[in-house]
């Protein structure tokens, strides 16, 4: 059983920046993709971005395109979301899910989900 643990939400005024970590228990060959997705009360869950453990092939929704960037590293199992220029609209509960991301944008693609971290920008 994989387990994700995020962190790093938090309360940020518009065009501020978070880091969010998610710390994986355990890659595996069935859990080959790493993907953050959001949620909030007014949307339904949508994809943020993607990262292939294996060669860091990386994926972005149009939405964050340019103002954020995911990372890993593989020496300490974890994978980052660095969120730049951040909106009003960018508030949600951030999740980190593992899977074989096929399609990457898919939750139907991540079998493994962490508990989410929230994160609030005020305009």
């Amino acid at each position: 059983q994989v387990q994700l643990v995020e962190s790093g939400g938090g309360s940020v005024q518009a065009g501020g920046s978070l880091r969010l970590s998610c710390v994986v228990s355990e890659y595996t060959t069935s859990t080959p993709y790493i993907g953050w997705f959001r949620q909030s009360p007014e949307k339904e869950r949508e994809e943020v971005a993607a990262i292939s453990t294996d060669g860091g092939r990386t994926q972005y929704a149009v939405p964050v395109k340019g103002r954020f960037t995911i990372s890993q590293d593989n020496a300490k199992n974890t994978v980052y979301l660095q969120m730049n220029s951040l909106r009003h609209e960018d508030s949600a509960m951030y999740y980190c899910a593992a899977g074989r991301g096929i399609p990457w944008y898919s939750s139907y693609a991540y079998a493994y989900w962490g508990q989410g971290t929230q994160v609030t920008v005020s305009s």
